[in-house]
């Protein structure tokens, strides 16, 4: 464990700096493990889930689902097992960070004067996670007993796109007995006083289109030139992005996961100052709406492909086809139930399309409907930004909001097709 700039290291549950919440305390151990992209200390993660699986006194299966990729399962068993489960996930993988920029050591979780602990994973979501384990442990320690099972999921590998994580888990018998009737994932946080619940997910589609061309002399003007060809095709992605840039904020679209945003990510070609290439290639990070058909913007790419000259071909690295969305209609027992733990408990909650992607799509798109919600209010967005933060008081709250939300959906009444 790293040293604290504020004081001793320390061990979670198990010890606290003066005056401190054990739950803070136990947060900014977990912000410590670095689970960090490219080589996560996925071990670390597992020890520590270990633990926590022995003081609640769960049982803790792990699953292998790729070498070195391992996906935990901590259960609490309901009263009756019969009935479909609640899934609590979240992953325990972070992004890069740049140290450079930060405040602080990104992995010292140095909590400032005002409660403020920076760390990456603060936010994203490492918060999420030790504000499922505390609800759970504070129910426990009532002496709750609900009537259907909850299992705590941490998986590894979401911020690099979750093949080797809940992606490939979906897909693996262990999550068919899971039995899941309704899961909650991350979400964002919000500077404003409203909670965001996310119920569906943009596309990410990840496309590089080949530009082919005569090569030559770079003295002459060569005619069909890949780089002319390359010209077209950023006119038109980023025409296209313009026009959606133009749609945000408007009556039609109010949040960014309303629109479809398009960013030039790379541009390869060339092999010397001299010579006009025989190729050149640019890449997009594309995300479209559920609301978007996506056969006809496929049609509309190989359109600007054919317009823009001859022999242009495309592939993706990544091209998500599900377009599921978790039903918020007030006639659906899950939503109905979430929708009122939060109105008893005086949250505003606003109800958008997450912007970019989380492990959500990979459990909507098995049927199972999901709800992307991390109690954070009052707090700026920095998710895999620089002196990514969460305030002590707005972590503390989350927990409380856990502790009420995990009874009520646990005790969702049964329906006609669990009888």
């Amino acid at each position: 464990m790293l040293p604290d700039k504020d004081g001793p290291a320390v061990g979670g549950f198990q010890s606290s700096p003066e005056g401190e919440d054990p739950s803070v305390s136990l947060l900014r151990e977990y912000l410590r493990l670095k689970t960090v992209h490219p080589e996560p200390d996925y071990d670390a993660a597992l020890r520590f889930l270990d633990r926590i699986a022995e003081e609640l006194e769960l049982p803790m299966k792990k699953i292998e689902v790729f070498p070195g990729r391992v996906v935990s399962i901590m259960t609490w068993k309901g009263t009756d097992p019969t009935l479909k489960s609640i899934l609590l996930n979240s992953h325990t993988d972070v992004v890069p960070v740049f140290q450079e920029h930060w405040k602080y050591d990104a992995f010292s979780a140095f909590k400032d004067a005002e409660g403020n602990i920076y760390a990456r994973g603060s936010q994203d979501m490492k918060c999420v996670t030790v504000q499922y384990i505390q609800a759970v442990r504070r129910l426990k320690a009532e002496g709750k007993k609900l009537p259907r099972t909850v299992h705590l999921m941490f998986v590894p590998d979401e911020e690099v796109g979750g093949y080797k994580g809940m992606e490939t888990f979906v897909k693996h018998p262990e999550f068919q007995n899971l039995n899941i009737g309704f899961a909650l994932d991350e979400g964002l946080a919000n500077p404003g006083e409203a909670f965001t619940v996310f119920y569906g997910e943009r596309n990410p589609w990840w496309i590089t289109i080949h530009c082919p061309g005569s090569p030559g002399h770079g003295s002459r003007f060569v005619e069909n030139t890949a780089a002319e060809k390359l010209r077209n095709i950023i006119n038109s992605f980023l025409g296209f992005r313009e026009k959606e840039k133009q749609r945000l904020n408007t009556s039609e679209c109010f949040t960014l996961g309303d629109v479809t945003t398009v960013n030039m990510t790379m541009v390869k070609g060339g092999v010397a100052y001299n010579v006009i290439p025989a190729e050149m290639d640019v890449s997009f990070d594309l995300r479209i709406p559920p609301t978007v058909n996506l056969q006809e913007f496929e049609t509309q790419i190989q359109q600007w492909c054919k317009a823009a000259g001859e022999g242009i071909t495309y592939e993706f690295a990544q091209k998500h086809m599900n377009q599921n969305v978790t039903s918020t209609n007030e006639d659906d027992p899950w939503w109905k139930v979430f929708s009122a733990a939060c109105k008893a408990m005086n949250l505003t909650i606003e109800k958008e399309i997450f912007p970019a992607a989380t492990d959500s799509r990979f459990i909507r798109a098995v049927g199972i409907p999901a709800i992307g919600f991390s109690p954070m209010n009052r707090t700026p967005i920095l998710l895999h930004d620089h002196n990514e933060y969460l305030n002590e008081k707005v972590f503390l709250k989350g927990i409380e909001v856990y502790q009420r939300l995990i009874p009520a959906l646990a005790s969702v009444p049964s329906s006609p097709s669990e009888a």
